[in-house]
């Protein structure tokens, strides 16, 4: 038998002794990654400490199960527990907060995560009476719209000529939310009468989780409007590859001169959800609604 001949040979034996001696993952394959485990609320909250029951109330109560699960770790951080303890002494205090305490995590449930399809960033809370309402740039009727979504009116009616804003002048934008939009602010709370008094407490890190978690969980991608530096500095992280960004300067009378009303970022973030997910997945941007049929 020639040499070449016993090689073949050798080279057959040994692959018929690695079938049959082979481990089981050779066999079945490579084992599949297990899904992950859901994420049981009440086990959870029972493993807090009475300190930290007291003080997440609020988020046990109204955060919406959706995102619950993503944002527990920065919950029960020292830093965030320690921002719910100056919201506390700040509730006791003489001076209004708000948005009213129900209303703080509002986006949340207006928007669950599963639904996102764009995400809209301010910055802080409106700080008059009856305006926030949980939602970045949006305000409950009889409030008018305030400056700047006046200014994000008029950049809407440019990209959309037929866009109707809410009845009687308001700034409810509810609709959006209830369609994809997720308006979240910077910071979620403020003092009456004081812009960014409660700023650089702890909800940052916490708001910041909250787009990380998009740009994360929504894997065939959304759009991030950036209006404005401290928006375009919260989305540096998200991949670009998956997600688009739109940057722009902010709607504010002080900036939106200077290119906002040119943006075009409306008819852009529909043009893209539809090369990506097809017609009818684009956002319907019209405000015109009954603010009963608005979930107010």
């Amino acid at each position: 038998m020639s040499l070449k001949r016993k090689a073949a040979d050798a080279a057959t034996d040994a692959a018929k002794k690695t079938k049959v001696n082979g481990s089981i993952t050779s066999f079945f394959g490579a084992p599949k990654p297990k899904p992950e485990a859901a994420f049981d609320k009440e086990a959870w909250v029972a493993k807090l400490s009475d300190e930290q029951k007291e003080l997440l109330k609020l988020e046990i109560d109204t955060l919406h199960d959706s995102w619950l699960p993503h944002l527990k770790d920065v919950l029960v951080s020292p830093q965030f527990l320690e921002l719910k303890r100056f919201l506390k002494k700040e509730l006791a205090g003489s001076k209004p907060i708000y948005p009213p305490m129900k209303d703080v995590y509002s986006w949340s449930r207006h928007t669950p995560l599963d639904t996102v399809k764009a995400v809209i960033t301010g910055q802080d809370p409106y700080h008059g009476p009856n305006q926030a309402h949980g939602l970045c740039f949006s305000v409950r009727p009889p409030t008018p719209a305030p400056p700047s979504l006046q200014n994000i009116y008029k950049a809407l009616k440019k990209d959309y000529p037929d866009f109707q804003a809410p009845p009687k002048k308001g700034g409810l934008l509810t609709p959006w939310a209830e369609r994809g939009v997720l308006m979240i602010n910077t910071c979620l709370t403020v003092r009456r009468g004081e812009a960014n008094s409660h700023s650089n407490k702890g909800w940052e890190t916490l708001m910041q989780k909250v787009i990380d978690t998009v740009a994360k969980v929504r894997t065939n991608g959304v759009v991030f409007l950036a209006w404005g530096t401290p928006a375009a500095n919260r989305v540096k992280g998200v991949n670009t590859d998956k997600h688009l960004i739109l940057k722009s300067v902010h709607p504010s009378p002080l900036s939106a001169a200077r290119g906002y009303f040119d943006c075009h970022h409306f008819t852009k973030a529909n043009e893209w959800l539809v090369q990506r997910y097809g017609k009818g997945s684009e956002i319907d941007w019209n405000l015109n609604v009954d603010p009963e049929e608005a979930g107010v």
